[in-house]
């Protein structure tokens, strides 16, 4: 058969070559050892955190190579295509702290060199590499129906190997003639990978998490290109990660099984493969047992519903890193106030068997990491929660403030200003006396004019410890953290300075 013949019968409008696209997308110039993942989302439903947590790993793993992150849309299964999901994700990625380098940064908007980064708009780049395996006899167009493929399926039942292959593969060796006859009555055809694999041979690859896995060789005549010319995951996946420079791909180990495919798709493509990082699956105790953290199952397994009930994304953060790396929390012990994204994370020491979530330890690390923030931060997440998930506790703190129309700057300003009711007497009792004390000894050796620079000092700071107490005392809560010790200061300075 003439190859170059079909090609151009399955492909007439498709001029460009691969080479075009070698050119067009060249290889990084980025320094040794520098990584570049990716998250690739389907833009079909809600982030939930076996998304978040396998796109942390991606994340950390470029950043701390000085590599590049980049954001990938699989969309093109347009049926299950949610109407801002994109957003959604990008949005919640934002809350946790990760943000692309290049890639989808919002709905229909990105940015980079290596895009389009939606897999619907790069439907002619996958042409060209179908034009082009067609040319080297490495795939065909097959016209078989959706009865024909069941037909099949009921024939193979109780045999090891199921799908398109050997005998089963009915078009597999049709003729030009043929071919051609099919199209021009307008039957429908789909273009399959004419699979090199061997029954007998298997396939060895080293997985970042797993280590090395053997498999049997790939056999399947799988599907490239669907009726409507889009491609299929396993097609577009290798063409899109060759040609963005991915180097490590992480993603749920589910997708083991289809690493022989992968691999020999790269291979027939003539493109380097990426290493791969399956993640395994977080578990959930549950009645003596473990299971798989259930999105239908478990509210947790969404990562909205930590925004919802009020944990800090910084609590979730951390409480990821513990299950990422194990020994991520003897690291935090020893760097305490060091930012989390300073830790030496490395993939290979994920847990090859999966992380047990633990909810309680959840909470225990969020009232750890919000003991540690700044009275003024634990007030303005609070305000950000009221204001989207709680009116009725936004109008009290507001009300608790003051003036219940200020705004956002004068609350959080106020907030700052104010410290617990015993601190605030016990300091402004304690500093009167201070102040009283010091001037009457230097009233004493130097003069009236110092005592009474002193004194000035001593009654101003009367006045705005007394207008903070007022406050305090009209105040029907408890526990506010307030915190008077920066105006403290400033008059002890005053006082050091003219002593």
């Amino acid at each position: 058969m003439n190859f170059d013949e079909l090609a151009n019968l399955l492909f007439p409008n498709i001029d460009k070559t691969p080479e075009y696209y070698e050119e067009k997308y060249p290889p990084r110039q980025l320094k040794d050892g520098a990584r570049v993942t990716r998250f690739a989302p389907s833009p079909t439903g809600y982030l939930h955190f076996g998304n978040l947590y396998t796109c942390f790993a991606s994340y950390l793993t470029a950043r701390n190579t000085d590599g590049v992150f980049f954001v990938r849309v699989e969309d093109t299964d347009q049926k299950r295509k949610v109407d801002g999901a994109v957003d959604a994700m990008l949005k919640g990625l934002e809350v946790y702290g990760v943000k692309a380098d290049e890639g989808v940064i919002g709905e229909e908007t990105e940015t980079g060199n290596y895009g389009p980064y939606y897999q619907s708009a790069r439907k002619d780049i996958y042409q060209t590499y179908a034009k082009n395996l067609v040319k080297q006899g490495l795939a065909y167009p097959c016209f078989c129906s959706a009865d024909e493929i069941e037909e099949i399926r009921q024939q193979q039942e109780g045999e090891d190997i199921k799908g398109y292959y050997g005998k089963y593969a009915k078009c597999r060796n049709l003729t030009f003639e043929q071919i051609k006859e099919n199209i021009e009555k307008g039957l429908p055809w789909t273009l399959r990978l004419k699979s090199p694999g061997d029954i007998e041979k298997k396939c060895y690859f080293d997985d970042m998490i797993k280590g090395k896995i053997e498999m049997p060789e790939n056999v399947i005549d799988v599907v490239l290109l669907k009726t409507d010319g889009i491609p299929t995951y396993h097609f577009a996946h290798a063409i899109d990660d060759h040609l963005m420079r991915t180097t490590h791909v992480t993603r749920g180990d589910e997708w083991i099984a289809s690493v022989p495919l992968h691999l020999q798709l790269f291979k027939v493509l003539g493109f380097k493969p990426v290493k791969y990082a399956h993640v395994a699956p977080i578990m959930k105790e549950e009645n003596g047992g473990k299971r798989k953290l259930s999105k239908r199952k478990d509210p947790e397994a969404a990562v909205s519903y930590y925004s919802e009930v009020g944990y800090p994304a910084d609590s979730v953060n951390e409480y990821m890193m513990t299950i990422l790396n194990s020994n991520f929390e003897d690291w935090r012990r020893a760097n305490q106030d060091a930012s989390l994204f300073d830790f030496p994370f490395k993939l290979k020491k994920m847990s090859a068997s999966g992380a047990l979530f633990d909810f309680v330890k959840v909470t225990d690390i969020s009232k750890n990491v919000i003991s540690k923030m700044p009275a003024a931060k634990v007030f303005e997440l609070s305000n950000e929660w009221a204001k989207e998930y709680n009116e009725k506790l936004l109008t009290r703190m507001r009300e608790v403030l003051g003036d219940v129309h200020v705004d956002e700057q004068r609350l959080l300003t106020e907030a700052a200003i104010y410290a617990d009711k015993v601190a605030v007497a016990e300091e402004t009792v304690r500093l009167r006396s201070h102040i009283s004390g010091m001037r009457s000894a230097l009233e004493a050796e130097s003069g009236q004019s110092v005592g009474r620079k002193l004194d000035f000092i001593a009654q101003e700071m009367n006045r705005e410890a007394n207008t903070i107490l007022s406050k305090c005392n009209n105040m029907d809560i408890s526990g506010i953290a307030i915190r008077l010790k920066t105006e403290i200061e400033k008059i002890r300075e005053q006082v050091q300075n003219i002593e």
